[in-house]
């Protein structure tokens, strides 16, 4: 089922603040995906989820190759818990200045717990444009 990423209703809310780890799917720049598992937060207000990430890791490489070869990196995030499940998809960016990456670690913190420190520490943002699932 399809949900507004504005609104997605008060159960999809709640099931983005349970703690569950989820699946991040980007494009390594031969087409195919590239799945690993990431701790994500989501923003109904700015209809942004972040997720953070070393600077150098894959997925933070995939998003910028995206943004370089095509425009924009598209992505989804996935979340399941049993039989409930979300789909967040949209186009994302790398952040990489300290305000971004703070808001994003903080985020994190409430929902998971404080991540250990990490120099190179991005944020990816995504701006959803589509949530599917039955949470």
């Amino acid at each position: 089922m399809a949900r507004d990423p504005s609104d997605p209703g008060p159960e999809v809310l709640a099931f983005l603040t349970e703690r569950h780890l989820a699946t991040l799917t980007t494009l390594r720049p031969d087409g195919t995906p590239h799945l690993v598992p990431v701790g994500v937060t989501y923003d109904p207000a700015t209809r942004t989820a972040r997720v953070i990430t070393s600077g150098t890791s894959a997925k933070a490489r995939n998003v910028r190759d995206g943004q370089v070869r095509q425009g924009t990196a598209r992505v989804a995030v996935c979340q399941v818990d049993g039989r409930r499940w979300l789909t967040l998809e949209g186009t994302a960016v790398v952040r990489d200045d300290p305000a971004a990456v703070a808001e994003a670690v903080a985020r994190y913190a409430v929902r998971y717990r404080q991540p250990r420190e990490n120099p190179a520490r991005v944020a990816i943002e995504i701006s959803v444009d589509r949530i599917l699932g039955n949470a």
